[in-house]
């Protein structure tokens, strides 16, 4: 719109013809007043902004710059070693050196390790996945398939026809195999107590925990099912009892403990994708009788075969994990397969429909390998239990042959 005024504003405009009038004339140049008005605002602002951004500019070149750069310039060049104290100010180190500020280095790189560690190392918190490599597990190095140990196996098989077998057998000395339904996956049972007793020394290894540690019992992680620290008293148990009796009494009291301890659930399957253990996986706690914890042959072998990995174990972890699966009670599958005295170490499962061993024979010749039986059958049928024994001493027959 355009703005009018009168004349003079008020000014009267005689004529001769003696008639007052007042005359409204158009300014002569029209103004969109609007416009004026924002253009004036906006050059304001614009003042106010640079005069805040400069201000600002300002502060952080003459104030925060050159703090930081002391800071910096104290932390890597004065002195290289008092940034890696925990003592602070009170570090000898500190005190007998240029670095006054008593800062950490440590702190400044990794803030959040003041909350979020799992390992000690020279007295300095440390997240060991970021900060170390892992130790992986190997695959097993397969040579020849001994096809007419799989044909008897099969054969004997057809004697048990209501047992759905998968099994798996490797020798240490030669690389070779006999595979059946391998890879399928089955109930794991208490086999699963295995990958927990590997991840409780993974823990232990990275200083995490302790086998000297102890855990109370309370009601809470009592479980049912096989083991009689169900019904023990409350008290404390170190991590080494837990371990002796989760794999000697296949106890799920103290697997429930065990996995509780190490992280739970997640942090025991986060290890066995780490391991490669494609179709190994915990879904619940103890006891599984619906059978959703799940394995195959091929995994547990490997996992055996990893236990002599000094890549993957050390020898300690590897030792004492020897003694406890050396003296499993339960000896009634592949062990009653072979002959009297003959080494072996090994876990058992059952859960009715499933039941399975698995484990490492040293013969008297001084070779060794990996057998994994596990069997589906009718619940609690004693056909599942015949046809493990039979398989077992079959097999060993034929390992004492294999050169």
């Amino acid at each position: 719109m355009y703005a009018y005024k009168y004349k003079d504003s008020v000014e009267d405009y005689r004529y001769q013809t003696g008639y007052d009038n007042r005359v409204l004339r158009p300014v002569n140049k029209p103004v969109y007043t609007k416009h004026v008005i924002h253009k004036k605002t906006k050059k304001r602002r614009s003042l106010i902004s640079s005069l805040v951004l400069l201000s600002v500019i300002a502060f952080f070149a003459l104030v925060v710059m050159p703090f930081s750069f002391n800071c910096v310039r104290n932390l890597f060049w004065l002195d290289k070693t008092a940034p890696f104290t925990n003592k602070g100010v009170d570090s000898p180190v500190v005190k007998n050196s240029e670095y006054k500020s008593g800062a950490n280095l440590q702190d400044i790189l990794y803030p959040t390790l003041g909350y979020l560690n799992n390992d000690l190392f020279l007295n300095q918190r440390l997240l060991a996945p970021t900060l170390f490599s892992k130790k992986y597990a190997a695959d097993m190095y397969l040579s020849d398939r001994m096809t007419d140990l799989e044909n008897q196996l099969k054969g004997l098989n057809k004697a048990y026809p209501s047992i759905k077998p998968a099994i798996f057998v490797w020798s240490f000395e030669t690389g070779k195999y006999a595979a059946i339904n391998e890879d399928k996956v089955y109930p794991a049972a208490s086999i699963i107590k295995i990958p927990v007793l590997v991840q409780l020394f993974k823990s232990i290894e990275a200083n995490q925990i302790s086998i000297y540690d102890e855990m109370y019992l309370t009601h809470y992680y009592r479980s049912s099912g096989s083991g009689n620290m169900q019904f023990a008293q409350e008290r404390k148990y170190t991590l080494d009892e837990l371990a002796r009796v989760m794999i000697q009494d296949s106890d799920n009291t103290a697997t429930n403990m065990l996995m509780s301890k190490v992280g739970g659930m997640d942090d025991v399957n986060t290890g066995i994708r780490t391991w490669g253990l494609k179709n190994t996986h915990i879904k619940t706690w103890l006891p599984d009788l619906t059978g959703t914890n799940t394995t195959t042959a091929y995994d547990m072998a490997k996992i055996l075969y990893n236990l002599e990995n000094p890549s993957f174990l050390n020898v300690n972890s590897r030792e004492d994990i020897i003694k406890y699966m050396s003296k499993v009670k339960n000896n009634r599958l592949i062990q009653a397969g072979l002959p009297q005295g003959v080494p072996f170490i090994h876990k058992t499962g059952d859960i009715g429909s499933m039941l399975g061993d698995a484990g490492i024979v040293y013969m008297p010749s001084g070779q060794h390998y990996i057998v994994v039986i596990l069997a589906l059958r009718p619940h609690n049928d004693a056909a599942g239990c015949n046809f493990i024994r039979a398989a077992s001493s079959l097999i060993y027959s034929n390992m004492l042959n294999v050169k």
